[in-house]
């Protein structure tokens, strides 16, 4: 992922067959919006091939605006969209209420991150990743925020897979934060759709419970 268009092409066509197969393995409402979370990093990963695309042929004019700005809408609302989702889908009340919180910082940290495209960014491929350098006050401390809320939020769920997505991308925005500043928006975003396959995996153990429990018989 993230190394040529080529990548993110193959990556986005993958992680949004895995998005349709968690569609097909949800069964309450309220876990629709946890299954739908692969397609929005699928979309996410087609829209860049566009951009590196574009930044190979050096053709980043008018027409790439959209696909830019898509993406880095994107990746600046995780914070609020993904402990949106943790809350929603989350069963055990006592496990949610630390997650609204997680939801309204997160929120805070999104509202920041987009008031900061109002003005000039830069863009450029850089080795095997796109650099987006977007300038906002107190980038160490709210790009903690934005792991706090993104990751957080997904290590507070009762599932015990779903935890350890959490900590796995926890581990990885850490590393990656270290080994490339500019990268991260980039690397890790693509790190957080293939690791969408967690999702697809609770989903699937999940509904095979359900169907276990509605088919176990009453003694008595």
């Amino acid at each position: 992922m993230c190394f040529s268009p080529q990548a993110d092409l193959v990556g986005g066509v993958v992680v949004g067959a895995i998005g349709i197969d968690s569609l097909r393995h949800v069964d309450h409402r309220r876990q629709l919006p946890l299954a739908a979370l692969p397609l929005l990093f699928a979309t996410h990963q087609l829209v860049e091939a566009v951009l590196w695309q574009n930044l190979r042929t050096g053709s980043m004019a008018a027409a790439s605006r959209p696909a830019l700005w898509t993406y880095l809408v994107i990746a600046f609302s995780l914070p609020l969209v993904i402990p949106l989702v943790m809350a929603v889908s989350e069963p055990d009340r006592a496990r949610r209420r630390p997650m609204v919180v997680l939801v309204v910082l997160g929120g805070a940290v999104t509202a920041l991150l987009l008031s900061a495209l109002s003005r000039p960014f830069e863009v450029a491929a850089v080795g095997h990743h796109i650099s987006y350098r977007v300038h906002y006050p107190f980038s160490t401390a709210v790009t903690g925020l934005y792991v706090v809320a993104t990751c957080g939020a997904v290590l507070l769920s009762s599932s015990r897979i779903l935890r350890l997505f959490g900590v796995i991308n926890l581990v990885a925005v850490t590393g990656l934060a270290f080994l490339s500043a500019d990268g991260l928006i980039s690397l890790w975003c693509a790190w957080a759709a293939v690791t969408t396959v967690v999702i697809n995996v609770h989903l699937r153990r999940s509904g095979e419970e359900s169907r276990q429990s509605s088919a176990t018989p009453v003694m008595g």
